[in-house]
């Protein structure tokens, strides 16, 4: 077997060290040119992680559609009103207190819908952690306000799953036309379709545009979403 073939072959619930992440940029370099360039003018990028569990699935839920910095700000008031944030302790807060601390209406029914879902058993993220990808999907996108993004996010931050590609993420998309030279933002289709030959190191591949979205100094998007999410 070749070093490629080796190195190309990824247990599908392994999740991603710096050993591996090093392993699947030499892979992604070998087939892409265009990211071979980015590993070679940037470096590495961060492996990122979040902490496992329903604080930082909570935080992801808070991200969707708005300012970034607008959802750290939200999360960090909450993190000063329920200073352990569990499920059972989150849910001591009603609709007034957590409007105060920056809630939307939606998101308070997709946060409690959450918290109940986990405190009363229907949903346990320890155990979803040794799932595969389809299982820990399905049981996510049960709940209200939890779509492919948020899960997107959450396998790759959280469980550091290695081919997970988040299509629908803005800064990935801007990333791609520029490295392209795309005339158009490709759509989550297109990204999916684009990137089918960088399996089984996708989430891999994610973080190098992300490194690209950050540093590229001619972007005008640069790090005005990223720099908060993945410190």
């Amino acid at each position: 077997m070749t070093l490629e073939e080796t190195a190309a072959q990824t247990p599908e619930l392994e999740s991603l060290t710096e050993e591996s992440l090093t392993r699947g940029l030499m892979v992604l370099a070998n087939i892409d040119s265009d990211l071979a360039g980015i590993l070679e003018t940037l470096g590495p990028p961060p492996i990122w992680s979040r902490e496992p569990g329903f604080a930082t699935l909570l935080c992801i839920i808070l991200e969707q559609q708005v300012s970034l910095a607008a959802a750290k700000a939200v999360f960090s008031r909450l993190c000063g009103v329920v200073v352990t944030l569990t499920p059972e302790n989150f849910l001591t807060l009603d609709d007034a207190q957590l409007k105060g601390i920056g809630f939307s209406r939606q998101k308070i029914l997709y946060c409690r819908g959450l918290a109940n879902a986990i405190a009363s058993g229907q949903l346990d993220l320890t155990k979803l952690e040794r799932m595969d990808e389809t299982t820990i999907r399905t049981e996510l996108k049960r709940l209200k306000g939890i779509g492919d993004w948020t899960v997107d996010i959450y396998l790759l931050m959280a469980l550091q799953r290695p081919d997970v590609f988040p299509k629908g993420d803005l800064a990935i998309a801007i990333a791609l036309q520029r490295l392209k030279k795309l005339a158009t933002r490709p759509t989550p289709a297109q990204l999916e379709a684009m990137t089918q030959h960088w399996r089984p190191w996708r989430a891999v591949a994610a973080r190098l545009l992300w490194h690209y979205y950050l540093i590229n100094p001619n972007s005008a998007y640069s790090g005005s979403r990223l720099r908060e999410v993945h410190p």
